[in-house]
């Protein structure tokens, strides 16, 4: 190696005169100097993004989605807090949390902030109702917006720095998974990781940092104590009861996010780079990994704006079938006795999810045979245990076949879907969905969105208070202590 590329190397990678003769066999051989420079690159401008976006500015339209999804999932923990896993974060407070003032949403209940994050996290992902990223297979909003209210709440922060907080935290979660599998996360089925958790972790860390007002060198910091606690496996999928989902998806990234944060603004401090070097995150968790997705259309993609909100409150498998069994009634209406068969096409490891599972929720065929029969689906129906029973509807549910399309895993992590009704005159409707309502290509309008809010929030904290959070969420950029808004979703 010349000696001109030797002080290359030298600079380039920040190295001491001791150090870097120690290390300068090894990296001639594994650490060419181009990868040094990209990598150092890449942490420098990730983790001056994040130092830098609470003073920087959203753009009108990101900043208008923002506000859709704090609402869509403030609105899915108040909603959470009345269903099984949220009363059991609830039973948790009581035992052992409840030593803070942080809010936990819809109760009485307070926490420190960590343990706020944790219940309202649960709460968040208490059923299927809270908001999906399709390419990075991950519920952010679950993790990403309890972090940052647990910080934001502490610190009495204001409402502009808090809603760019988790903008912030969807661009940093997304790109940590597209990071680790590629522009698409298809191939993270083939894995036994959990991208939910993973995301959910760097997402919640990166809001929490923000709202915490740490500097270029605490995030760097920050993302090294958040990759020592991104854990989490698919074993949630044999969870009967949503308890250990609504954990993975949303209580512990939450959680986690907010302890990294935490401990670093106290004066922890750590590796200065987790994404390189020996035994780094990418090397632990992706072999294949292109760290450099991470920095990709920083700045110009932002992520909130490519995430979906759910039209309707069940499995996001369920989105498109229920979409389509509108469409079809919108241009030939039928009752649910006229309807002889009906056969829904979905990618096999799609339909692995909801098909006859045991929760109201996240069951096709129940949530299909209630579509016939209601002409929709509220968030009351997805989530009668009871009715699942109920004659007339076992009836209906007897018609609904899920087919195994493998044509259609093609286009995963997008779950197309195919409906075909079969009526008893013989006549057939069928109805393509790629583009379920509420993702972006079809989104949901504003006053959608405050419909599916007051649906979720009026059954617990009323009418009057459902509005005043939906105001003070669309004007979030009037309210100078946050805790101004958690104080409208406690429950009195």
């Amino acid at each position: 190696m010349s000696f001109v590329l030797s002080n290359r190397l030298r600079n380039e990678c920040r190295l001491g005169g001791r150090e870097f003769l120690g290390v300068l066999g090894d990296a001639v051989a594994t650490w060419p100097l181009a990868a040094c420079v990209q990598e150092r690159q890449m942490m420098d401008t990730l983790s001056k993004y994040m130092a830098d976006a609470k003073a920087r500015a959203l753009p009108a339209e990101a900043e208008l989605h923002a506000k859709h999804h704090l609402l869509d999932t403030l609105a899915s923990m108040i909603s959470g807090s009345d269903l099984h896993p949220g009363l059991a974060a609830q039973r948790y407070i009581r035992g052992h949390g409840a030593k803070g003032a942080a809010t936990i949403a819809g109760t009485s209940l307070t926490a420190t902030a960590s343990d706020a994050a944790l219940a309202n996290g649960v709460m968040a992902h208490a059923d299927e109702t809270d908001d999906s990223h399709n390419a990075s297979r991950s519920h952010p909003g679950c993790a990403v917006i309890p972090a940052a209210l647990a910080v934001g709440e502490e610190l009495g922060i204001d409402g502009t720095r808090f809603l760019r907080a988790v903008a912030l935290g969807y661009d940093v979660g997304a790109r940590i998974i597209g990071a680790l599998f590629g522009a698409r996360a298809a191939s993270s089925y083939e894995s036994s990781l959990s991208t939910h958790s993973i995301a959910g972790t760097f997402g919640a860390a990166a809001a929490a940092a923000c709202a915490g007002g740490l500097e270029t060198r605490q995030m760097r910091w920050v993302l090294d104590f958040t990759a020592q606690q991104s854990s989490g496996i698919r074993a949630w999928q044999r969870d009967t009861e949503h308890i250990e989902k609504a954990f993975v998806f949303g209580g512990m990234p939450a959680r986690n996010g907010v302890t990294a944060a935490l401990v670093v603004r106290s004066g922890w401090t750590g590796v200065d780079d987790i994404f390189s070097g020996k035994d780094n995150f990418f090397k632990a968790y992706g072999p294949k990994a292109q760290p450099e997705l991470l920095v990709e259309a920083l700045g110009d993609r932002y992520e909130v704006m490519h995430t979906d909100i759910k039209k309707w409150t069940v499995g996001s498998p369920i989105q498109r079938p229920l979409d389509a069994i509108e469409l079809i009634r919108a241009r030939r209406p039928f009752e649910a006795n006229q309807v002889q068969r009906v056969n829904v096409r979905l990618a096999p490891s799609v339909a692995a999810v909801v098909d006859n599972r045991d929760m109201p929720d996240i069951c096709l065929q129940h949530t299909v045979a209630v579509m016939l029969l209601d002409k929709t689906v509220s968030f009351d129906a997805a989530h009668n245990q009871p009715r699942m029973q109920n004659p007339a509807v076992m009836q209906e549910r007897a018609k609904v076949n899920v087919v195994c399309d493998e044509e259609l895993s093609q286009f995963v992590p997008v779950r197309v879907s195919i409906v075909e009704i079969e009526l008893r005159d013989g006549s057939r409707e069928s109805e393509r969905v790629d583009a379920v309502r509420g993702t972006p290509r079809n989104p949901m309008s504003s006053a959608e969105v405050m419909d599916k809010a007051r649906d979720l929030v009026a059954p617990i904290l009323g009418t009057e208070k459902t509005e005043q959070i939906i105001e003070t969420v669309y004007a979030i950029e009037t309210v100078d202590n946050l805790r101004n808004l958690c104080s409208l979703i406690r429950h009195d």
